[in-house]
């Protein structure tokens, strides 16, 4: 059985589905718009996170499915035009947040309001130029490499099996640099880390060397379902992947495994941010205030499958728990700014070095 879980996870699912919440509230128009990502993910928050919080703070909540990719934040744009919201809190990727922080769209936080602000690592915490704190870490997910286990009995253990001649047309990658973040495996195998993505020379040093693992590719993949079937079927027995749906196909008897390498795994995250147009600043602020709370990313391990934006320390998960979404090892974090600063020639030489 193909597990499509991340699919689930990320599609777009138009319309809102409002909860079970105090008549009063409601009656009053104070319910606090959410919007995450829509399908299995949106079903997973409706589920198990947004009655416990409103029965916790009395804020009422009506959940909003997002679609994918930047169509929500043109969407928010629009709006906060026009002094409306469709959603007051949003869980944005990190390219339209920072499109979205360059438009000036998020409202700023008020750190006196976020009691658990300490709870989260650096790079989940994000401010403006000016240190104006308007965003924090949702939810997180690795990509890491995957091998099917009976055309590779022993794990790799780096990323530098994506450029051994004897996994020639074995590799499937994801298509694109924005979502694949190969730049930063590549930089971060064969230039000591990602430092070097800061100027274009750079970025050119690092898509030279990744071409030369183009032999090894068989499939420049943009349908995770297609990769993950030739994965499991042995026909492309080697990639990259998502860690947690890698572990689920195991977990359901295929024969694959997701390794996380010597030079890290890739991790990538939603956050969360507050349009300027919302009425709703406050109540926002507890929910997001909410979300860092280690017992309650916990929770999102064990019912979301995400991998949690709060320190190991903090986590009542069992190791499995924890293996099962994540790692202690320090990730490779993108470098989100190619992809919004030098979007438009970063996907060009994409294109004409790499995948064209």
């Amino acid at each position: 059985m193909t597990m499509k879980r991340r699919s689930f996870l990320l599609s777009g699912v138009a319309g809102a589905a409002a909860l079970a919440a105090p008549s009063l509230l409601r009656a009053q128009g104070t319910s606090l718009k959410v919007g995450t990502y829509g399908g299995y993910f949106q079903d997973s928050f409706n589920q198990h996170i947004f009655p416990d919080f409103t029965a916790e703070t009395g804020i009422a909540v009506e959940s909003i499915g997002e679609p994918t990719g930047e169509a929500w934040l043109v969407q928010l744009e629009q709006a906060a035009r026009a002094n409306q919201a469709p959603a007051d809190v949003s869980m944005m990727s990190q390219v339209a947040r920072l499109k979205g922080e360059a438009s000036s769209l998020w409202a700023p936080l008020d750190e006196t309001k976020l009691t658990n602000l300490g709870n989260l690592p650096e790079h989940f915490v994000h401010r403006t130029a000016d240190s104006r704190l308007y965003g924090t870490g949702a939810v997180s997910w690795y990509i890491t490499l995957v091998t099917n286990t009976e055309a590779y009995p022993e794990a790799p253990t780096t990323w530098g099996a994506l450029w051994d001649p004897a996994n020639a047309d074995r590799i499937g990658l994801l298509a694109l640099a924005s979502n694949s973040f190969l730049l930063e495996i590549t930089a971060a195998t064969h230039f000591g880390g990602t430092d070097i993505l800061g100027t274009e020379e750079g970025v050119m040093q690092v898509l030279q060397k990744l071409a030369e693992a183009k032999p090894n590719v068989r499939l420049w993949y943009r349908d995770e379902g297609q990769f993950q079937q030739a994965l499991e079927s042995g026909e492309i027995p080697m990639g990259q992947y998502y860690h947690d749906v890698t572990g689920l196909a195991a977990a359901n008897g295929q024969p694959v495994r997701s390794t996380f390498p010597a030079e890290g795994a890739v991790l990538d995250s939603g956050s969360w941010v507050v349009s300027r147009a919302s009425q709703m600043l406050d109540q926002s602020q507890v929910f997001i205030d909410y979300m860092a709370r280690p017992e309650i990313q916990a929770k999102l391990s064990r019912n979301v499958g995400t991998a949690p934006t709060v320190g190991r320390d903090l986590l009542d998960l069992t190791d499995a728990e924890f293996a099962a979404v994540a790692s202690d090892a320090a990730p490779i974090l993108p470098r989100y700014d190619l992809y919004t600063d030098r979007a438009d020639w970063v996907n060009q030489m994409w294109s004409e070095m790499i995948t064209g």
